[in-house]
């Protein structure tokens, strides 16, 4: 019988490991009670399959017959995927940083008690041989062991200290009255203001990463101003130009689309290059909202190219989105993107070669190992007088060039694509599809929506509960706040585009049993584990921002929204219980919950609801005119005059003759329109429009 328990696992991740010397097991009881009854401390690894440092410690280490045979003899050994097990994930990063003061990452090396999985030592990525002021990992191994035999008595003191910081980080406002304002947004916009990179834009320094959640609460914070003629605040400035460095930067694919996790560099040029598909659907919003504020090129062709390596890629033939791409391929980090020039020049043409190499930096010296990964260091403007071309040409060359170069990489050994299905990371990647589709009139793009919508509900949805993860179409693990916030975002994401009876339904049995499964219901707020899930040591309640939004945020979002278009209290109430309980947090730590504001604005400003009631060309026409414009305070519902089963709060919005529309602001609704012109200036009056 094998000693490594990893093999029957659904988690790329934990099956890269399933041949290591190490005895490994999963997370479960086998392992915690083996730990319990023999004495020894667990040794937790967490990680992901598209981590590169991930990779490097298990080539180093894991794969080490005599590394193995000390953590096999000292420790129990468990393999976490952070991607299936976020809630794991997230109690130990945050015991992480406070054991050690600062941020954690993955690999997250966390040595636990074996009586309560308390954490007594955490670090991230420990070489094999001793450098970067770092322990080998041998020794680490051993230090801890010994650490643990002798010390029990100060690991107990250490541990209750470490709880009870766990839980005043979790405890938010708890019994206090709060007086809900608009000061957080202020704040916000001055620290977003103080961390604004001046040069490259994007805020603070290198690692930078694209903080999706804060450009979105930036592009609507303009709108403000623009729609009622406020104070400009430079909301737009910060956004755009962080949007355009990043989309002519290295950190997108500049031949095949898509973002990297995030660059190495201040001006966004080599990246570290998983790509993970949480920060495309978010970019594909937020690219798509631009291009709609603006009509700016660059924000439409980074959009496009997006949306088409999604539908390329990273879409399973169920219907279903994958997980990431790796950052590794066997040549080597990044050896699958970059470029020599000599192969370059040998595909193009003399002109293609030319604008290419002006426009991508082949005419520089090499900027990655001796190569070149290609950055937009000279817009298309530039480039058209710098080479006494028309631009239009300009263009036409650059897209031929392209095309040969993607061409010529498809037959490269591609990184790894991690195939698992994520209800939570679907969620976001539903919502940009969906997004995007109505914001270009791409109906391929809402439909692959639909689809990975349809596979959640067909193989992930079960007995009123939902699944949190899908592999091989085996589906298993309980869902966590994120999937179920996520998920109904992405649902009222794809009516707004498009609707389609059955999907309000869904949308409400998933709300409901948010709250049933979730809520705190004496301190509001909601905790990132169902009531029933496995007890751990700690039970968190998320508010922050990290590389997703946070699962209490769009909870808010969601619940305020739709408690506004069904007229559902209870759904309103949650949503405020999420802000006042979370009241301290918004009023220090604006810039890290730039999800949660967008929930503060809507709850202080209610969303403006139309719904449209009508048939055929007229319902279309109609809806396309409310969505000609970004309203970010509106919410739009285009539903057929025969839509089966609708809530009471819609069904009694019936048509009156071809076409009728009811605007609903705050709790008072106005007279219906039929009358296009009417309806045109109504919409003019809570939207940026291009004309």
């Amino acid at each position: 019988m094998s000693v490594n328990h990893l093999k029957n696992q659904t988690s790329p991740y934990l099956l890269q490991h399933a041949d290591n010397p190490v005895h490994w097991y999963p997370w479960g009881a086998e392992a915690l009670d083996k730990a319990r009854n023999e004495d020894l401390p667990i040794l937790l690894s967490i990680g992901y399959s598209a981590c590169h440092w991930c990779h490097v410690m298990a080539h180093e280490s894991f794969e080490d017959e005599e590394t193995a045979a000390l953590m096999n003899r000292l420790f129990v050994n468990i393999k976490v995927d952070r991607e299936e097990r976020p809630d794991l994930d997230k109690i130990y990063q945050t015991a992480h940083q406070l054991l050690v003061q600062r941020g954690g990452g993955w690999p997250l090396t966390v040595f636990l008690t074996p009586d309560g999985q308390v954490p007594f030592f955490a670090g991230t990525y420990f070489p094999k041989q001793p450098r970067h002021g770092l322990p080998s990992f041998k020794e680490l191994l051993n230090g801890v062991s010994g650490f643990y035999r002798d010390n029990r008595a100060d690991i107990e003191r250490q541990n209750a200290s470490l709880i009870n910081a766990m839980q005043t980080v979790s405890s938010g406002n708890v019994g206090e009255t709060v007086a809900v304002s608009e000061a957080p947004l202020k704040l916000f916009t001055r620290q977003m203001q103080r961390d604004f990179d001046e040069v490259y834009c994007g805020f603070g320094g290198a690692p930078k990463f694209p903080h999706p959640f804060n450009l979105e609460l930036l592009l609507q914070q303009h709108a403000a101003t623009v729609i009622h003629n406020l104070e400009e605040s430079g909301a737009w400035a910060m956004a755009a130009s962080t949007l355009r460095g990043m989309a002519q930067g290295g950190i997108f694919d500049q031949l095949g689309g898509g973002f990297c996790r995030y660059s190495v560099d201040e001006q966004w040029m080599i990246p570290h290059f998983e790509k993970m598909l949480y920060d495309n659907g978010q970019l594909l919003v937020l690219y798509s909202l631009a291009w709609q504020i603006s009509g700016e090129q660059v924000f439409e062709h980074a959009a496009r190219m997006t949306a088409e390596w999604v539908l390329r890629e990273m879409q399973s033939p169920d219907g279903g989105y994958y997980s990431s791409l790796d950052a590794d391929t066997e040549a080597g980090e990044g050896e699958f993107y970059v470029w020599g020039q000599d192969e370059a020049s040998e595909l193009l043409t003399e002109d293609e070669f030319a604008v290419f190499s002006l426009r991508f930096g082949l005419d520089r010296p090499p900027n990655f190992e001796g190569k070149w990964h290609l950055h937009g260091y000279v817009d298309l403007e530039a480039v058209a007088e710098n080479s006494g071309i028309e631009i239009d040409r300009v263009q036409e060359l650059l897209d031929s060039a392209r095309s040969k170069l993607l061409a010529r990489r498809e037959r490269r050994i591609a990184p790894g694509r991690d195939e698992k299905i994520l209800t939570s990371w679907n969620g976001l990647m539903i919502r940009g599809m969906a997004v995007a589709g109505a914001v270009f009139k791409q109906p391929q793009w809402i439909a692959s929506a639909e689809r990975a919508l349809d596979f959640i509900q067909q193989y992930m949805w079960q007995d009123g509960r939902l699944l949190a993860t899908c592999k091989d179409g085996r589906a298993h693990l309980a869902a966590y706040l994120d999937d179920y916030a996520f998920l109904i975002d992405a649902i009222m994401a794809l009516l707004a585009a498009r609707w389609r009876d059955g999907d309000l339904a869904f949308a409400q049995q998933l709300a409901d049993s948010l709250l049933d499964s979730f809520e705190d219901k004496d301190q509001g707020g909601f905790y990132f584990t169902a009531h029933d899930h496995e007890q751990l040591f700690h039970r968190p309640k998320p508010s922050y921002d990290d590389s997703m939004p946070s699962g209490n945020s769009i909870a808010a979002q969601v619940l305020g929204r739709m408690g506004h278009l069904l007229g559902e209290q209870r759904y309103l109430d949650a949503a405020e219980g999420v802000i006042t309980s979370n009241w301290s947090y918004l009023e220090e730590m604006a810039s890290a919950h730039g999800s949660m504001l967008i929930a503060l604005r809507e709850y202080l400003h209610p969303p403006r609801i139309v719904v449209l009631r009508g048939e055929g060309d007229e319902l279309a026409n109609w809806s396309q005119r409310a969505g000609r414009g970004y309203a970010p305070g509106r919410i739009t519902m285009a539903i057929p005059t025969d839509a089966a089963a609708l809530p009471a709060a819609l069904a009694e919005k019936s048509a009156q003759g071809r076409i009728t529309c009811y605007i609903c602001e705050g709790f008072v609704c106005g007279q219906p329109i039929s009358d296009l012109s009417r309806f045109d200036a109504e919409m003019a009056k809570d939207e940026i429009a291009l004309k």
